[in-house]
């Protein structure tokens, strides 16, 4: 890790985020914090980093040339087929058993 990152980890913190919540909502956010052995301000500040990098991730740009861009689009007006696929396709999901 380099040696600015865990500087800035270690700075004090110089600015608050203050949020209104309803009380139903910040019991939730706290029992999980218990259950983590974490602060609700803790809990709430890797929940909300999660999110962030998430949402970053899913914004990512990703350039290649146009013999690349070309073969991505033929495997996609090409989906996958056969026998394992389809038993794939066909196979119950875990989340719906």
């Amino acid at each position: 890790m380099p040696a600015s990152s865990s500087k800035a980890q270690s700075a004090p913190i110089t600015r608050a985020v203050n949020l209104r919540v309803r009380e139903e909502i910040r019991d939730l956010i706290d029992q999980a914090a218990r259950i983590q052995g974490r602060s609700r301000s803790d809990f709430m500040i890797d929940a909300a980093r999660k999110a962030a990098e998430e949402t970053l991730l899913d914004q990512a740009l990703v350039r290649v040339d146009q013999e690349t861009y070309e073969d991505f689009l033929a495997v996609l007006d090409h989906p996958p087929a056969g026998e394992g696929y389809e038993r794939l396709m066909s196979a119950s999901s875990p989340w719906k058993a």
